[in-house]
């Protein structure tokens, strides 16, 4: 089958790309991935439509700028070509997450099967990959748990792993909602919860720890909400923004709804930072 790419330069990054990529995978886009620059999609040339892609905008006050260049792939097996490339994860020595073309490693502590198709949350990225860091230390035996924006479920699986019981998984993506199911399912994690949709579609429940691997804006319009079903002494980790004043409003905005900032750790300026509601 032959591909079409559309490279997508987009500022910021990191807001930009997790909106482009549910909004291309409305027009037939199926596979992603992430560059220093933005986003690559890409798209069967039969469902392609130059049309739609032009149709696209973003809201202006989203800030968020974007362009795109189209060009035709090589006929190859592009499933091949991403297993190929896609190399297994450790996190901290103790969680190793791969493919279930790989091989799992019975010294870990944390063995998570993934199954990528090129979507985020695979932990190669540092959002996911700090946010799996700050769970590994965090107790979660027997509590109620919330990830939102799961995509993969890569953390609600390890959350579950861990004890957390029970476990919620929220994305608005079709494409990662469905992905999240069949994940769990490899890990034998069927007992997670998984719901399409978007803050709005938290069930009406208290929780002792709240995931948001999102982005910053995402993040202070929905934090509210978030502390709203959060159960008191207990915590809420977020990650999807950078370092200096992303850190700085984002704590600023936690703190304004009574949240506790704990800590925060930072890789090539993306952070993961802990709060807890008193």
């Amino acid at each position: 089958m032959r591909y079409i790419e559309i490279r997508c330069r987009v500022q910021p990054v990191a807001e930009g790309a997790e909106i482009l990529t549910a909004l291309l995978g409305e027009i037939g886009c199926d596979s992603f991935m992430e560059w220093e620059e933005g986003l690559l999609a890409y798209i069967p040339e039969k469902d392609f439509s130059e049309s739609r892609l032009k149709g696209i905008s973003l809201p202006k006050e989203s800030g968020i700028e974007w362009s795109y260049t189209v060009s035709r792939m090589e006929d190859k097996d592009w499933n091949a070509e991403w297993e190929s490339h896609y190399e297994p994860v450790w996190i901290d020595k103790r969680c190793h997450i791969h493919a279930p073309f790989h091989a799992a490693d019975p010294g870990a502590e944390y063995d998570i099967v993934i199954e990528p198709k090129m979507s985020f949350g695979t932990a190669h990225h540092e959002t996911t990959a700090q946010m799996i860091s700050l769970m590994l230390e965090e107790p979660c035996g027997g509590k109620a748990l919330l990830d939102m924006g799961a995509g993969t479920g890569v953390l609600a699986i390890l959350a579950w792993k861990k004890g957390a019981r029970p476990v919620t998984a929220i994305d608005i993506d079709e494409w990662a909602y469905n992905n999240m199911l069949e994940n769990t399912q490899l890990n034998g994690a069927d007992g997670i919860r998984c719901i399409m949709g978007d803050a709005g579609a938290i069930p009406d429940e208290r929780y002792d720890i709240i995931l948001a691997n999102i982005n910053r804006n995402i993040l202070l319009q929905d934090m509210p909400c978030y502390v709203q079903h959060l159960n008191h002494g207990g915590t809420l980790m977020m990650s999807g923004f950078y370092d200096g004043d992303d850190l700085r409003i984002i704590r600023e905005m936690a703190e304004r709804n009574g949240l506790t900032y704990n800590s925060h750790r930072q890789q090539n300026k993306w952070v993961a930072a802990r709060f807890t509601r008193p």
